[in-house]
């Protein structure tokens, strides 16, 4: 059985990601990318789902863990009864492989450690043919894992493994001053063995590009390291390649434990990306601003009308949604999904979030191109074509199409940015028309998005529902955070959505979304109420609320989606890129109030 999910740590080579546990155990990874079906799948099932354990044989060892510095190299320490161990799981980056090593180091006296692999191609569903080979010669030889299943190969190098029912493992003791280790290399498994890997060498270089890339931050406040591992989150979920930054590391981790909630977000949200685009704008990351501006260049080539909010990581259109009966579920919460059928959908928020983030980018000096502008146009033209349709909202509501305030003050943004990019800073197009639109969509959210006898904004026109993303309309600048119609949309959110001194994204028992009741407040926007009380000078309450909310962090720093309050457990995907972007937001907000 999984452990709960705020006991796994993330490692990360910027291509795909694994989740080790406290036990020692991964028990998810995806190869070669991050949406690449699971070599290890434990997570969505148990042990014969697939993991990789190495942990000391002792049942009373306990640990302790922690990433070094500002990288992704993970150092779990044990202690047993006979000895201390040190093991750093790593990802090697810029090697252009897909390398995982497991490094273990006795500290101090001797320790008996175990080895239980159990490799379960293709989401469990292949197990792989298995042999040993001989490598190398004289002094350097020594025996390797082969094991291949259709297109997938995986090779281990270390200590030799033994064969035990589907499995391979061995138990061997460690002394004081030895270290072993072991590398697992993906590669495809019509093409040659890779050659080995030089272990000092790969820690050395991977240690020095995390710790330069995090330097590169120009937070500095009393949340600082909190800033900073949310960043190397982002950066972690960020395809090096491609520049397409996924909306978190795994799929179908329960929103509802036991229930139907349960999604795949391995993908490229044009929503989430462009946010984290300007989260890492706000502190001087340019680079990642003009990788994204190329990805989403050749996303959405083509019909402006074909554009979908969401796509694969290197822009892939086609991500239909289906089951996967392999595998049983986190907990048993089925059925587990790969794919989203949401990217069916038409949210026309996304375009919005887009725009600014565009818009950001260009006044932060991010390199520009014609293409790009254009691009831009063409989003706005697209824009106008349906700007009196119905939509399923930021949340992705499975129900009825509505019309969603949130989603038309984005709308409301969208023009808002064409505008200012003809006005501030002498791009082309027709502005006269998009002002016109702008006025008008103004004109609608305030007649019907905004409830006079309640004195706040609505989840959709005409209602009285509220909804946690009304928080963006100060954050896009469509009123001030202070405004009288904006705190009184923030008292109507804390009387209808806080559970226990955490904010939920909607009620769900009405309805809305067309799926089955419950779900547990959403992290990103407790965060967001924490800006917008740093914003209008409720100091007190914004510190209060962020130090229960980083007291959420695992042990490594890391955040899922949601919070089981009652349970006092983390739920739904991880680490989830909203979560951290949100949280950087709440951070720069109360070191500059």
């Amino acid at each position: 059985m999984a452990l709960p999910i705020e006991d796994y740590a993330l490692i990360s080579d910027c291509h795909t990601a694994a989740l080790v546990g406290k036990d020692g155990s991964i028990d998810w990874l995806c190869l070669p990318r991050y949406d690449s079906p699971s070599t290890f799948g434990a997570l969505l099932g148990d042990k014969n789902h697939g993991r990789w354990l190495i942990a000391p044989t002792d049942p009373n060892a306990h640990s302790r863990r922690e990433y070094t510095g500002n990288t992704f190299n993970l150092v779990t320490i044990w202690t047993t009864s006979t000895g201390v161990v040190e093991v750093t799981d790593f990802m090697p980056h810029g090697d252009r492989r897909a390398d995982l090593v497991r490094r273990v180091r006795c500290v101090s006296g001797s320790v008996e450690m175990t080895v239980d692999l159990r490799m379960r191609f293709a989401y469990s569903s292949a197990i792989p043919w298995v042999r040993q080979i001989s490598e190398g010669e004289g002094a350097d030889a020594r025996n390797s894992l082969v094991a291949i299943a259709g297109p997938d190969a995986l090779v281990f190098r270390g200590p030799e493994l033994t064969p035990r029912n589907h499995a391979h493992g061995r138990d061997f003791t460690i002394a004081e001053g030895e270290t072993v280790d072991t590398v697992m290399t993906w590669f495809p498994s019509h093409r040659p063995l890779p050659v080995p890997a030089d272990v000092d060498r790969v820690l050395a270089d991977t240690t020095d590009w995390w710790e330069n890339w995090g330097s590169n931050s120009t937070h500095d406040g009393p949340y600082k390291s909190a800033v900073i591992r949310s960043l190397l989150v982002l950066r972690a979920l960020t395809h090096e390649d491609t520049g397409g930054i996924v909306a978190a590391a795994t799929t179908s981790l329960p929103e509802s434990f036991g229930g139907q909630r349960n999604w795949d977000y391995r993908y490229v949200w044009l929503r989430d990306a462009s946010l984290t685009l300007m989260v890492l704008l706000d502190h001087g990351f340019k680079t990642e601003a003009t990788d994204w501006q190329g990805w989403l260049l050749r996303a959405i080539a083509g019909d402006p009308n074909d554009v979908q909010i969401m796509y694969g990581i290197a822009g892939e259109r086609w991500l239909p949604e289906r089951e996967i009966t392999t595998l049983p579920g986190y907990e048993g919460a089925s059925p587990v999904r790969v794919g989203n059928g949401a990217v069916d959908q038409y949210q026309a928020d996304v375009i919005g979030e887009v725009m600014v983030g565009l818009h950001k980018a260009r006044e932060a000096g991010a390199e520009q191109s014609l293409d790009a502008w254009a691009l831009q146009r063409a989003l706005l033209g697209f824009t106008e074509q349906n700007i009196d349709r119905k939509d399923s909202g930021i949340w992705e509501i499975r129900g009825e199409n509505q019309y969603f305030t949130h989603s038309r003050v984005m709308i409301w943004a969208a023009l808002d940015r064409g505008v200012r990019a003809v006005e501030e800073h002498g791009m082309r197009g027709p502005v006269e028309t998009w002002r016109t639109l702008r006025a008008q969509v103004r004109d609608a959210i305030e007649e019907h998005g905004f409830n006079t006898e309640l004195g706040t904004y609505t989840q959709v026109f005409d209602g009285t529902a509220v909804d946690a993303s009304l928080l963006q309309l100060a954050q896009v600048g469509y009123l001030a955070y202070d405004d009288p119609r904006m705190l009184g949309t923030v008292a109507a959110l804390e009387k209808q959505l806080m559970r226990d001194g955490l904010l939920m994204r909607y009620r769900t028992e009405t309805g809305v979304d067309g799926l089955p009741a419950g779900e547990h407040p959403f992290l990103a926007c407790s965060f967001w109420l924490v800006e917008q009380y740093a914003k209008t000078g409720r100091t007190d309450d914004a510190i209060a609320l962020m130090e229960r909310l980083l007291a959420l962090r695992n042990d490594v720093g890391l955040l899922s989606e949601e919070y089981d309050v009652t349970a006092g457990r983390q739920a739904g995907n991880t680490p989830q890129a909203l979560s951290h972007l949100a949280l950087v937001r709440a951070a720069d907000a109360l070191t500059q109030r």
